[in-house]
């Protein structure tokens, strides 16, 4: 059923026929129509976690206090002007509220028509209220925060009954250093405001955002090299300097790295770099300098790999051996690539992979490129041709108790088949 353009025709018919939707699967009767994918999977994810639909339930809002302590230390406010720019100058006109919220779902700007804010706080759609998905269902924060994409939520889409008089569209604002999530962009209104652009709109407004962040980190990228080139000029061997997210500013004596996986914790003194080994780090303004030993080996043997799916979105690889450990973060493709490599010890093709994710073995482009991003903190202990973890290491998999809650978003048909027979750890 296509929402948009029904909604555009008749909101009064297209309201009705979702609540009818709605409701029948809710109560596991046949739907006059089929609901949106990303709506439907929202929906089910909704009844597994126990959200109520007929009950609206209200988490604590933060206190004032608090809103303004996650304003100051989020990188959110350094794209609000970008975001009032193209957002609030028709919001009045068109009966709409721009609200921003954290990577947590914590509403922390909230702006735009003084009646539909009034509105907004019958909802307890307020500030500092906490509009993650599972908290208050499926709705136009919470949702493109789970699915990291924009989405549009009308009427009866909406999973808890009392939002079903709103129309919503939100946008995922990613930090471009290392793919966060830092929070979501939405855009609300009464029901009789919905518009099938809307969703266009807003996603266009976040992609500037985004812009504006990718232009802050290039400038201190820059700062960085100033401070940099005359330590670099008077060094030998290798070396570079990178900022706290290990994006290279500056090299000597190498090739130019774009960016090394720092360990999780860095601090001055010899640590071990995975694309580098052992090194010497100091400390710059903005960053660090690193000084590669000299013809270090890389380690092999007595290695351990634990991959924690554990967490619905806070999933990571950490490694531990002889040259000392570290721990990364996850991204959604990564992690479902690492957690095949791990159940298919032998080894997969970049072929077998395209088919195990895309279900398109054709789409290897696709999977050489995010292995080669993967080998990039791996590459001592991840192999190719076919790819696979190195034989002397040690993996482990760490699962959530429920199978289902196994990679929950990812549509991979070869973690679906895996996740229907993953037994509890």
């Amino acid at each position: 059923m296509d929402v948009t353009q029904l909604a555009a025709v008749d909101t009064t018919r297209a309201a009705r026929v979702l609540s009818e939707v709605r409701s029948a699967r809710l109560s596991g009767q046949r739907a006059p129509a089929q609901p949106r994918r990303v709506i439907e999977q929202s929906w089910e994810r909704m009844m597994r976690s126990g959200v109520d639909p007929d009950h609206d339930f209200r988490a604590d809002p933060l206190s004032r206090e608090e809103v303004q302590r996650r304003r100051e230390t989020s990188a959110l406010r350094h794209v609000l002007p970008v975001l009032r720019e193209g957002l609030l100058r028709f919001a009045d006109v068109a009966h709409h509220i721009m609200v921003v919220a954290d990577e947590e779902g914590r509403v922390l700007w909230r702006e735009g028509s003084a009646p539909v804010l009034r509105k907004a706080d019958g909802l307890g759609f307020e500030l500092g209220a906490d509009w993650r998905e599972d908290v208050v269902g499926t709705n136009g924060l919470g949702t493109p925060a789970v699915v990291r994409r924009p989405v549009q939520v009308f009427a009866s889409e909406h999973f808890v009954r009392s939002h079903a008089g709103w129309t919503c569209a939100g946008a995922p604002l990613t930090d471009p250093r290392d793919g966060r999530l830092l929070g979501v962009v939405d855009v609300s209104g009464p029901l009789e405001t919905m518009h099938p652009a809307t969703l266009a709109w807003v996603d266009s407004v976040a992609k500037l955002a985004e812009a504006r962040l990718r232009e802050r980190h290039l400038e201190s990228l820059e700062r960085l090299r100033a401070v940099a080139a005359p330590v670099l000029a008077r060094l030998g061997g290798r070396a570079l300097a990178v900022d706290r997210d290990g994006w290279t500013a500056a090299v000597s004596g190498m090739p130019y790295t774009r960016r090394v996986a720092l360990p999780k914790s860095v601090a001055a003194g010899p640590r071990w770099v995975p694309a580098l080994g052992l090194c010497s780090v100091e400390p710059l303004a903005g960053g660090w300098l690193l000084r590669a030993a000299a013809d270090e080996p890389v380690p092999r043997g007595a290695t351990s790999i634990v991959l924690d799916l554990r967490q619905p979105r806070r999933w990571t690889v950490a490694v531990s051996g002889g040259a000392g450990s570290w721990t990364r973060e996850l991204g959604p493709r990564h992690a479902e690539l690492l957690y095949l490599l791990a159940v298919h010890r032998t080894g997969r093709s970049a072929s077998d992979l395209a088919g195990d994710v895309f279900g398109d073995p054709a789409r290897t482009v696709t999977v050489r490129a995010e292995m080669s991003r993967v080998r990039r903190y791996l590459g001592a202990f991840l192999e190719n041709r076919p790819y696979r973890f190195a034989e002397d290491a040690e993996v482990e998999v760490l699962l959530p108790d429920d199978p289902h809650d196994l990679l929950p978003h990812s549509t991979a048909p070869a973690v679906g088949r895996l996740r229907t027979r993953a037994p509890a750890p």
